[in-house]
């Protein structure tokens, strides 16, 4: 199962983007999105909920809990 750093850069990848455009999501600069990507750092909660509910993934699946990317509501 992949961790976080793995599973942003992954759908960072997917959708085309550059980590200056997923800082831009959450507010914050390029570097910490490359820290975010070699787990070096974390971000915030408010921030993973951002990013969870911007590529339409579970907190669990962005974070490494579960493969299954489904959004349980």
């Amino acid at each position: 199962m992949a961790d976080f750093s793995e599973r942003i850069k992954e759908l960072r990848l997917e959708n085309g983007m550059t980590q200056t455009d997923v800082g831009n999501i959450i507010g914050v600069k390029r570097h910490s999105v490359y820290t975010y990507e070699q787990g070096l750092n974390y971000p915030e909660v408010r921030n993973l909920i951002i990013l969870a509910d911007y590529f339409k993934v579970s907190l669990d699946y962005l974070v490494g809990r579960t493969d299954n990317p489904e959004v349980n509501r």
